[in-house]
């Protein structure tokens, strides 16, 4: 093989490597493929339920983000989505959402949803609880046991305490699950 040829060969892999790259979807746009997914499962839903509302959908920390939302908040129905002051429902149809994805790409969802501003007030509640434990633990040297939560709630007052400089665990099985936090060792 001359040196001319093997320069082909070579500039041929690059270009080849480029077109399959090229070829290959974006992490963001894996994603967006997601929201769309499972936006499509939702308003099937919602269409059987008879439930009016908006799904917006968003790519942001690394997941893909739907927000169910109505315009005419006296109208709307969505709050029976949300199940109550727990959000049950709401995380069954996360889940379900999740598993639609997941039957359709074959790979694993981390999708949040959102009905009608419940997790984002939920967001800001949580970090309000959080700061007021942290306060208490570094006043007072003690742990701060919170009360049985879900997965999202964990992740926040984790975030929360991590933010601070404190240690945080979470303790418990199933329902019983929960979030301790206690002061940094030395």
């Amino acid at each position: 093989m001359t040196e001319e040829n093997v320069e082909d060969k070579v500039e041929e892999s690059a270009e080849e490597a480029t077109e399959d790259k090229s070829a290959k979807p974006t992490r963001a746009e894996l994603l967006e493929e997601e929201g769309e997914i499972a936006a499509d499962y939702l308003e099937e839903l919602m269409d059987i339920a008879d439930i009016d509302g908006d799904i917006d959908i968003d790519v942001a920390d690394g997941r893909a983000q739907l927000s169910i939302v109505c315009e005419d908040d006296e109208d709307s129905n969505l709050r029976t989505l949300v199940g109550g002051n727990e959000g049950k429902t709401l995380a069954a149809l996360q889940e379900l959402s999740r598993l639609a994805v997941q039957t359709s790409t074959g790979q694993r969802s981390w999708l949040m949803l959102d009905i009608d501003g419940f997790r984002s007030n939920r967001r800001e509640e949580l970090i309000k609880k959080a700061q007021k434990a942290i306060a208490e633990v570094k006043d007072s040297g003690d742990d701060y046991v919170f009360k049985p939560m879900n997965s999202f709630e964990r992740k926040i007052i984790h975030d929360q305490a991590a933010k601070a400089g404190l240690v945080s665990e979470s303790e418990g099985e199933g329902d019983g699950r929960h979030v301790v936090v206690r002061p940094a060792d030395d």
